[in-house]
């Protein structure tokens, strides 16, 4: 079982160019809650953050909602991520999945928020919401 915290707000799954500068107001002055995290590839740069510190000059999906792992995990953990995935996947919600060094997130279409924490709290976990 898995305490999994619902944070608040919107988040969205963007693409920049390749070669984009990011601007320091992407993470300046970030809430407590708030996660951004950026992969960079040779195609461009993908970028996951609060709704409302979009780059302007991002292709832009949003209306995901983020569920984080509550309590930070050992990077020699193994499963912890499927233990959200497939609960999700079985109750056929999209999920954008990603890790940083402490814990792991998913991302959930708001319009399917509901089912989503549903679907988690019947394989046992427990969302904060």
């Amino acid at each position: 079982m898995l305490d999994v915290a619902l944070l608040p707000g919107e988040y969205a799954v963007c693409r920049l160019p390749a070669g984009s500068s990011l601007s320091p107001t992407l993470w300046g002055g970030l809430c407590d809650h708030d996660v951004v995290t950026v992969s960079w590839s040779v195609n461009g740069i993908s970028l996951i953050c609060p709704a409302r510190r979009v780059p302007e000059q991002a292709v832009v999906e949003t209306d995901w909602r983020c569920l984080r792992i509550v309590d930070p995990l050992d990077l020699v953990v193994t499963d912890t991520l499927a233990a959200l995935v497939d609960p999700l996947a079985r109750a056929r919600v999209n999920v954008v999945a990603f890790s940083t060094y402490d814990t792991d997130h998913v991302l959930v279409p708001a319009v399917r928020l509901v089912e989503a924490t549903a679907a988690l709290e019947r394989a046992g976990h427990r969302v904060h919401k």
